[in-house]
C-alpha cells in the first residue's frame, strides 16, 4: 500500500489455516470501570482528500483508512498475528491450495440486503479485470488464484478465477500452490465484498453517501469534498454492539502545521503525523500525547527506468550511493526513523535481509564510486546529471527533497529539479509515467517481504517504475514456492541483491508512525502496517 504509506512463526502458523478459529472480535475494548463521555465522536486527519471510496479504484493509506472503517473483509489480521474472522465466520482447507470459507449467517449490507458468497465472487472478478483498472489487479496473482495472473494481464475473461460460490453462504478459493501468507494477504482492502446492484445502478458514483452502502463498522453520512467525510454507526453491521464511537470525521489537511494548531485548539482528536520540525518541542509540551509506533514501511524515490538517463541502471546506483541516507533518517527526521538500503524491511516476516556492500563503505568511497559512475554513463561537470523531482504537497516530503537535492548537488554535481503536485495528482502522473523520479513509499500489506518485492516484478499493477529482470522476477517465483521461512529469504535475499544493483527505486529511510492523540481517546493502538480502526476506539469522560 502507498503511503501519503512479527514473527516468522506467524507464518508458518497462517498457512496452516488453524489460526482461523479465533472467536474474539477486533472491536472496543473498554476495561472495566472506565468512565465514558456522553457523546461518542472523533476527528481524525486522514492527510489527504482520498482519490476515491471505491476499494477497487485505490492504493494508499488516504483511501485505505477510511474505506477499513466502511467495509470488512472475509478476516483480520489481530494485533498479535492471529487471524480473526470477519464475513466469514470460520474455513477450511485442503492441502494449502483449496479454501473453503462460510460466511456469518444473516449478513448484511448496510441497506439491509445480504451479502452473498456471490458478491465476493463478483467483486474479485471485478478487482482483476483490466476494464477496472485497478492499482491492486495484480494482487490476486501475487496470492497465487488460480487465473488471477492470466486475467489482470488480459489473457482469460473474469469469470475464469479461481474462486466460485458453492451456494449463498459458502466461498472456494483455490490456488495453483500454497501461499504462506495467503489469509494474511486476505484481510486487505482491496478484497472486500462491494454491492453489484448498486454499482450498476450508479456507476463510479455509487459511493456517494446518498447511494452509498458496505459492510463495515460505518457508514457514510457526509461528504464534502476538500473539507471532510463523515461517517455514522452502521446498525446493520454484525458485530455493532462492540463498537462505541457514534460518529467520526475525516479532515484531508495535507499542510502538517494546521494539523497540529487545530489539534491543539481541540478541533482534532488524532493527528495524521507529526511534523519533523515540531517533533522535540511538541514532545516536551504534549508528552504521552506524541504516540510514535513502528511500522513496516519505506519511504523511497522510484525512477522512470523506460526513460533516459534512468534506463541506465549506473546513473541509478550513483544516486543512490550518492545520498547521505544517515543525515536525513536522523536529522531530518529525527523520529526514531532508520536509513534503508534495502526496499522491504531488514527484519520482516521472521526473514533477516542483509543490506548491499557498499552501504557499510566509507562515505567518500561510496561517493568516489558514484561520480565513476555517472563519468562511465556519460555525465561530467561539463555535462552534469539533471532531472525532475516530484513530490506530493506536504512539508516533510519539501523537507526531505530540498536536502536529497542539494546533497547530490554537493556529493555529485547532479541538479535535482523539485516540484510538487497533490495526492490524487501525483498518483495520475506517476501510473501515466510522466516522470523521471518520483517520491513515493510502501506500506506492508502484510507481514511478508514479497508485499514491497512484488511491486517490481515484470508487468505487475504497482510497477509504476516499469523495472523488468527475469533473475528477480525468478527469485520471487521461487520464494513463493518456498516451504521454509529460510528458504524463503534466501530468495528474498536474491531478489533485494539484484534491486540494488538495479536501483528501480532508491530506499531512503524505514518508517515510524507518529499521531498527537488526545488523552481521552480511548483503544489507540496502530498495528504494524499503521493502521488503526475508529471501532476500537472510545472517548474518555473528560
Amino acid at each position: 500500500m502507498k503511503l501519503q504509506k512479527q514473527s516468522g512463526l506467524r507464518l508458518i502458523l497462517l498457512a496452516t489455516g488453524m489460526a482461523g478459529l479465533s472467536t474474539t472480535t477486533i472491536a472496543a475494548q473498554v476495561p472495566p470501570g472506565t468512565e465514558l463521555a456522553a457523546t461518542q465522536e472523533l476527528v481524525r486527519n486522514n492527510g489527504s482528500e482520498p482519490a476515491s471510496l471505491d476499494p477497487h479504484k485505490v492504493e494508499s493509506d488516504v483511501e485505505f483508512n477510511i474505506i477499513s472503517d466502511l467495509f470488512d473483509g472475509l478476516v483480520a489480521v489481530k494485533a498479535d498475528g492471529t487471524i480473526e474472522p470477519r464475513l466469514a465466520e470460520k474455513w477450511e482447507n485442503k492441502d494449502n491450495t483449496v479454501w473453503t470459507f462460510h460466511l456469518r449467517p444473516s449478513i448484511t449490507w448496510s441497506d439491509g440486503t445480504a451479502i452473498t458468497a456471490q458478491d465476493i465472487v463478483w467483486s474479485w472478478q471485478r478487482l482483476v479485470d483490466p476494464k477496472t483498472a485497478s492499482p491492486y489487479a495484480s494482487y490476486p496473482g501475487n496470492m497465487h488464484i488460480v487465473n488471477a495472473a492470466d486475467i489482470a494481464a488480459g489473457k482469460q475473461p473474469a469469470t475464469n478465477l479461481g474462486v466460485k460460490a458453492l451456494n449463498d453462504t459458502t466461498l472456494e478459493v483455490t490456488l495453483t500452490q500454497p501461499t504462506a501468507a495467503f489469509l494474511p494477504m486476505l484481510a486487505h482492502p482491496s478484497l472486500v465484498a462491494v454491492d453489484k446492484v448498486l454499482i450498476g445502478r450508479f456507476g463510479d458514483k455509487w459511493t456517494k453517501p446518498e447511494h452509498f452502502v458496505g459492510s463495515g463498522a460505518y457508514k457514510i453520512s457526509q461528504w464534502i469534498v476538500n473539507e471532510k467525510i463523515v461517517a455514522v454507526r452502521n446498525a446493520r453491521y454484525w458485530d455493532n454492539k462492540n463498537s462505541v464511537i457514534n460518529t467520526v470525521t475525516y479532515l484531508p489537511i495535507s499542510a502538517e502545521t494546521a494539523d497540529v494548531n487545530r489539534y491543539k485548539a481541540g478541533e482534532i482528536d488524532i493527528t495524521y503525523t507529526v511534523p519533523v520540525n515540531q517533533f522535540a518541542q511538541l514532545q516536551k509540551t504534549l508528552g504521552k500525547e506524541v504516540d510514535i509506533s513502528p511500522q513496516l514501511a519505506t519511504y523511497y524515490y522510484q525512477f522512470n527506468t523506460t526513460k533516459p538517463p534512468f534506463n541506465d541502471p549506473r546513473v541509478r546506483r550513483a544516486l543512490n550511493m550518492g545520498l547521505d541516507k544517515d543525515i536525513i533518517a536522523q536529522k531530518v527526521m529525527g523520529q526514531g526513523q532508520r536509513p534503508a538500503w534495502v526496499t522491504s524491511q531488514p527484519e520482516i516476516g521472521g526473514v533477516t535481509i542483509h543490506n548491499p556492500d557498499y552501504a557499510s563503505w566509507p562515505r567518500e568511497k561510496r561517493l568516489e564510486e558514484a561520480r565513476k559512475l555517472l563519468k562511465d554513463a556519460g555525465f561530467s561537470d561539463t555535462h552534469p546529471l539533471s532531472f525532475n523531482l516530484l513530490y506530493n504537497t506536504m512539508e516533510t516530503h519539501q523537507r526531505i527533497a530540498i536536502a536529497a537535492s542539494s546533497m547530490w548537488k554537493k556529493n555529485l554535481g547532479v541538479e535535482a529539479k523539485l516540484q510538487n503536485q497533490e495526492w490524487k495528482t501525483m498518483l495520475d502522473t506517476m501510473h501515466t509515467g510522466n516522470f523521471d523520479a518520483v517520491r513515493y513509499a510502501w506500506i506492508a500489506d502484510y507481514d511478508d517481504a514479497a508485499t514491497f518485492l512484488n511491486n517490481f516484478r515484470t508487468g505487475d499493477s504497482e510497477n509504476t517504475t516499469k523495472y523488468s529482470n527475469p533473475a528477480y522476477d525468478e527469485a520471487l517465483h521461487q520464494a513463493a514456492k518456498a516451504e521454509s521461512v529460510e528458504e524463503r529469504g534466501k530468495y528474498y535475499q536474491q531478489a533485494e541483491d539484484l534491486l540494488a544493483q538495479d536501483v528501480p527505486a532508491l530506499p531512503v529511510y524505514h518508517y515510524v508512525r507518529t499521531h498527537l492523540v488526545k488523552p481521552w481517546v480511548g483503544g489507540f493502538a496502530p498495528d504494524s502496517l499503521g493502521y488503526y480502526f475508529t471501532k476500537d476506539l472510545y472517548i474518555l469522560k473528560h
